[in-house]
């Protein structure tokens, strides 16, 4: 993996104009990309036509904020902070951008092929390898900066650490620090092996693996016909390898059962030495694509000091785990409102916390409030303008609960909230709950998944768990803004 350039601009938010702080090129690097694109071949402008574009891709420019289609056309929508900029010499494209905390980091990484046909994003690996780098670029920006003389010092600092970190553009190490600037040695090792640029300590200590599966399961439900309810499941396996050695091997496998959901559109953290090809293959977007990978997926690894991600993924479960609708609408000076709610029978019936939000948008306080619940407590907030349903830690035996009743409302003040998204009807609740020691996907990992080839036996422990994430049903009763597009990025 190499990068064609580097570039830190500054931003601050409703200021006008922008600054490039840093720009790093690499003529090796682009002698490469000449190679390998061929016809293709897009060179990078200069600075200032660089900048320029960077920007109006952005929406950024202080001219030509008007819509544009091929900018902001539907067939344009940009789920991803991978950009093409249009350049004299052609679209610049993959170029790697994302703002943060006044500044935009961009990195244009070396795809090694033709572009005649653009390759799907899931394929080129550099793409999440500029990624990583740029968010440890991020992480040293944003360490002990808390005012504008320190956040120059540590702009100043960046070429010396560009030359530690990415030689030739090169990436070396994502864990961008100030040991890498202070000629910082790893300590003496009987091991002739050399450590890895991301290993920057070594552990001494008892040998322990930790591996944490998080998913999170986002849904957008209608209870319509003409209108398909959506959900997808994002995952992310999360590590603590303490391990002694310059640079310990260790194996991470993720299961699936026979009826699991294989997993998708698979990122992994680049300290992996190396990756069966059919692990990456399997991606959300191609809806044609049946040639899902099922497992097991093994991920060969020499971990860092700290925690770390190993890997992201996607997964497209066959139901959402819990099932409803809502209705509200309006009878005279009253608002009726219905919710049921269901467990799929394959869902752990074990919560930590479960419970719905119901928000009243562009109303006044709930004056009046009459209702049956077959379950579970309902509560009013504060403000008097959100009812909380606490379901608990379980569903009932029958795994069906509702609840029904009828509301009216005060005068409108300024202190109730307020969401033009959200007019008469159109409203939605929300759910909120976390489940441990289970997995949408059945994806899981355990002592025999995990290999550490070092010695000594290393004590092995491992989690999974689910936890919601815009989790919303709409009322049935009125409109509701849709988007008929999968759930990405």
């Amino acid at each position: 993996m190499a990068l064609r350039g580097l570039w830190l601009v500054g931003h601050e938010e409703g200021a006008r104009g922008s600054a490039l702080l840093l720009s790093r090129r690499y003529p090796t690097v682009e002698k490469r990309a000449k190679f390998h694109n061929g016809e293709t071949y897009v060179p990078v402008p200069e600075d200032g036509p660089f900048l320029k574009a960077l920007l109006f891709e952005l929406r950024l420019a202080d001219e030509d904020q008007n819509f544009v289609e091929r900018r902001d056309g539907c067939s344009r929508i940009n789920k991803t902070s991978v950009y093409a900029l249009q350049t004299e010499g052609g679209d610049l494209w993959p170029v790697v951008a994302f703002r943060k905390s006044g500044l935009i980091y961009v990195g244009l990484p070396l795809v090694e092929q033709s572009l005649k046909v653009r390759p799907p994003l899931i394929s080129i690996s550099g793409i999440s390898h500029t990624f990583a780098f740029l968010s440890g670029l991020l992480a040293f920006m944003n360490s002990s900066q808390k005012n504008d003389a320190e956040r120059s010092g540590k702009i100043g600092q960046l070429p010396s650490l560009l030359m530690q970190a990415c030689p030739l553009g090169t990436p070396l190490d994502t864990n961008l620090n100030s040991s890498l600037l202070e000629n910082h040695h790893i300590a003496p090792s009987n091991h002739p092996q050399k450590p890895p640029a991301w290993r920057t300590s070594l552990y001494k200590g008892k040998p322990q693996v930790n591996a944490c599966i998080i998913e999170k399961v986002k849904s957008v439900q209608y209870d319509k016909r003409d209108m398909a309810d959506m959900w997808q499941v994002y995952g992310t396996v999360t590590c603590k390898c303490d391990i002694e050695g310059a640079a310990p091997k260790v194996t991470i496998g993720l299961n699936l059962p026979a009826n699991g959901s294989p997993l998708q559109d698979i990122l992994v953290h680049p300290c992996v030495t190396s990756l069966d090809s059919t692990v990456l293959t399997s991606s959300s977007v191609d809806v044609t694509d049946d040639s899902a990978f099922s497992g097991p997926y093994k991920f060969p690894l020499i971990p860092p000091p700290d925690v770390f991600n190993l890997c992201f993924y996607t997964s497209q479960v066959p139901v959402p785990p819990i099932l409803g609708f809502y209705q509200l609408k309006e009878e005279e000076s009253q608002w009726k409102f219905t919710i049921h709610l269901k467990l799929h029978e394959s869902v752990k019936n074990t919560f930590e916390y479960c419970e719905a939000r119901i928000p009243f948008f562009n109303k006044g306080p709930i004056t009046h409030l009459e209702y049956k619940v077959s379950y579970g407590q309902l509560e009013v907030s504060k403000e008097k303008s959100l009812l909380v349903w606490v379901i608990g830690q379980k569903f009932p035996r029958s795994l069906e609960i509702s609840i029904s009743g009828t509301l009216a409302f005060g005068p409108a003040s300024q202190q109730q909230p307020v969401d033009p998204m959200c007019a008469g009807g159109t409203t939605y609740i929300k759910l909120y709950f976390r489940i441990l020691d289970f997995t949408l996907t059945g994806c899981y990992t355990d002592q025999h998944s995990i290999q550490v080839f070092s010695s000594g036996k290393p004590k092995i422990s491992t989690a999974r768990e689910v936890v919601s994430s815009d989790y919303y049903i709409w009322n049935s009763k009125a409109p509701a803004p849709a988007v008929y597009r999968t759930l990405l990025f």
